[in-house]
């Protein structure tokens, strides 16, 4: 750290709004970041390591706008936004800065010839814009990603209806990996009181995902009793959902690729578990022209005779027919990524003659945030952190997940200068339980 200390010093420490705003607002910070003039490093390599193209070092301050805020991040997380922008796939998200900067002033600040990436993260404010009401210097928070202009009237039925959403870190600059972050008001969140900063900092991306797919008005409305099938269940994504799902009297049946995973799901309360190398479909895995009916058999087995209700997909093209076959009458198949490949083959036959849905689900919006937030703060669900990085090893962090060495969740400490500073509520935190709170770091 260089002009940070101070600052960032006080803001760890707990300093009150008062001494926080006497204390000059540094003009350059620490940040992992990517170079536009190293667009292109990786073409014709097979292995795109984001080592190569993740740097830290100190850049420039911005000015923030009347709507903004700026926060000391005390920790930040990786997800999986922040591997595509690393390897500039599959568009440079340079891209995306270059037409944000054609919006004005406010928009012109994001295009530059670096990015600073991260799109989930924790900390304290430490300066507000003027038109800011409902936060202040201090406060304790975390940040929701979606960014959505308030002026923009498909934000006020769904945030995620707006043309103009965004996704903080990703298609904006000034995101979670830095000593300093600028937000916009509407991405702040009051801190979990009992979690630590790397804890609360790494769950709001995916849990409310998760939680929109699921219990959202806009996702599946899973109800009691329902039947749901989890793909990769440890996953960043999968970890949540499986807890979502028997928080909300659900049924989860997990998938996961090895023994020691399915421990772990069992481990969160999720008593149906399928290991999909037990189902022995040769080299062709998921697939396999019977995958379907293989796993279906499996799920049947488990449940007592009963198909999934929903399924929850994000894995793509490897699974999406699977999905669509064991999907039961009338179920409904929710999908928010396709982290195997975008282009999906299936069996039209088993969704039009049994009536079932494919629902498409894109990130959060800002109370769907908010809620699941207050599942974390209400100690429903938990956090599921498996490693936790320096700033300086941000690279290091950022491969862990892209090479899928990790389970769960990845936290990179920023101006926290240590594991397990920013709890507020250890008597809570006693309440609930070491052993729930790090069941993914045993």
């Amino acid at each position: 750290m260089a002009q940070t200390d101070a600052l960032l010093e006080a803001a760890r420490e707990g300093a009150g709004e008062q001494e926080l705003l006497g204390i000059d607002l540094p003009s350059r910070f620490r940040a992992s970041y990517i170079r536009k003039d190293e667009v292109g490093i990786f073409e014709g390599q097979k292995d795109k390591d984001v080592r190569r193209s993740m740097h830290v070092g100190e850049v420039d301050m911005p000015e923030i706008a009347p709507d903004e805020c700026v926060v000391a991040v005390m920790s930040a997380a990786i997800n999986f936004n922040t591997v595509w922008s690393a390897i500039f796939e599959p568009v440079p998200t340079f891209a995306f800065l270059e037409k944000f900067g054609r919006q004005g002033w406010y928009g012109a600040r994001h295009d530059l010839p670096y990015h600073i990436l991260g799109s989930d993260g924790s900390g304290v404010v430490v300066r507000t814009g003027a038109g800011v009401k409902g936060w202040k210097v201090g406060d304790r928070v975390v940040i929701s990603p979606s960014y959505v202009d308030e002026e923009d009237h498909g934000s006020y039925d769904d945030g995620m209806m707006s043309e103009s959403q965004l996704a903080w870190g990703f298609e904006t600059n000034f995101g979670s990996l830095g000593d300093y972050c600028i937000v916009k008001a509407n991405q702040l969140i009051r801190k979990p009181a009992h979690l630590s900063w790397e804890e609360a900092g790494a769950n709001t991306l995916c849990a409310a995902t998760a939680y929109r797919m699921l219990v959202g008005r806009h996702g599946a409305q899973m109800k009691q009793g329902d039947v749901v099938l989890i793909w990769g269940a440890t996953g960043g994504l999968g970890s949540y959902a499986t807890q979502l799902v028997k928080n909300g009297g659900g049924i989860p049946v997990g998938v996961v690729s090895s023994e020691e995973k399915a421990e772990l799901v069992r481990a969160q309360g999720c008593d149906h578990v399928i290991n999909r190398n037990d189902l022995d479909l040769g080299e062709q895995g998921l697939r396999h022209p019977k995958a379907g009916r293989m796993l279906g058999e499996a799920i049947r087995r488990l449940t007592g005779g009963e198909d999934p209700g929903i399924v929850f997909e994000y894995l793509g093209r490897e699974t999406f027919n699977a999905s669509v076959y064991v999907a039961k009458r009338g179920g409904k198949i929710v999908t928010c990524g396709s982290s195997t490949g975008y282009k999906h083959e299936y069996d039209n036959r088993f969704l039009w003659m049994r009536l079932k849905s494919i629902i498409g689900s894109h990130g959060f919006n800002y109370h769907e945030a908010v809620q699941t937030n207050r599942l974390f703060s209400l100690g429903m669900i938990h956090p599921t952190l498996s490693k936790v990085f320096s700033l300086e090893d941000a690279g290091e962090a950022t491969r862990a997940v892209q090479t899928n060495q990790h389970i769960g969740k990845v936290a990179v400490l920023c101006g926290a200068s240590a594991k397990g500073q920013g709890i507020d509520d250890p008597a809570m935190r006693e309440r609930i339980g070491e052993e729930k709170l790090n069941l993914y770091r045993s």
